[in-house]
């Protein structure tokens, strides 16, 4: 399980990067945030980071020199730099404190994928086998591409409102049409009935976080979307073809 810390004076960043990659899928269970350096050398030397993620300027103070004094106390931590500035001082500044890469605002996404990969696999010794290709749906296996519009709306709702009480006629009331015939319209483009693409998202989002984190399987059923942890368990169950303790040993 990877550590990752995300160091900005701006809480809307903080949570943007939370969101700009699923962290999970790469195997992060625990993310930290810090809206100050003093703060951020506090939470790196205590959770000891995998990956910190450092804007330039934090407040008065700047990245580049929080990231020296975590290198002077020895932490194995490798760092990113996100910046707005384009300017030439501040990357040599951060290539001095051996900084990973130097990514300019608004962080380009698959540019950050692509260097947190890099980092994974060349200073971590990771391995990317349970990543997936971002434009290939994860229960499905075809690409968004191929899909209609409005199938492709739908898959997103599913992926933003999995963890509530989703259903078909809650979400065709959302695009003002029939539930039967909307129902109808995703099993012949997806040879999946809605109700079986939900369950089955949610199972994936479960076996994540079961493999990635320390939760309680209770809380991570409940995050998924089951009130009922009985039924959570006998989905999962016909899913995998094993519980979920099995899955975590």
């Amino acid at each position: 399980m990877y550590k990752l810390l995300i160091v900005d004076d701006e809480p809307q960043i903080l949570e943007g990067m939370k969101r700009t990659l699923d962290w999970e899928k790469y195997g992060f269970g625990c993310i930290e945030t810090s809206e100050t350096a003093d703060d951020a050398i506090s939470k790196a030397v205590a959770i000891y980071p995998d990956i910190a993620i450092f804007d330039i300027c934090i407040g008065k103070d700047r990245g580049y020199e929080a990231i020296s004094k975590l290198n002077g106390l020895g932490l194995p931590t490798k760092y990113i730099i996100m910046s707005g500035y384009n300017e030439f001082e501040y990357a040599r500044e951060a290539i001095r404190c051996g900084v990973k890469d130097y990514l300019l605002k608004p962080v380009n996404r698959s540019k950050l994928q692509e260097v947190v990969e890099k980092i994974i696999v060349e200073d971590l010794h990771g391995t990317l086998e349970g990543t997936s290709d971002v434009n290939l749906d994860p229960v499905l296996g075809v690409r968004y591409d191929s899909l209609s519009k409005l199938t492709n709306h739908i898959l997103l709702t599913v992926k933003t409102e999995y963890e509530q009480n989703i259903t078909l006629k809650m979400v065709a009331e959302q695009f003002r049409m029939n539930g039967t015939y909307l129902g109808q319209i995703f099993l012949k483009e997806t040879k999946i009935k809605f109700s079986e693409y939900v369950m089955a998202y949610r199972m994936l989002k479960a076996r994540e976080r079961i493999l990635s984190t320390d939760d309680k399987i209770a809380s991570i059923a409940h995050s998924v979307g089951y009130s009922n942890l009985g039924y959570f368990y006998t989905h999962f169950h016909a899913y995998f073809d094993k519980s979920p303790s099995e899955m975590r040993r």
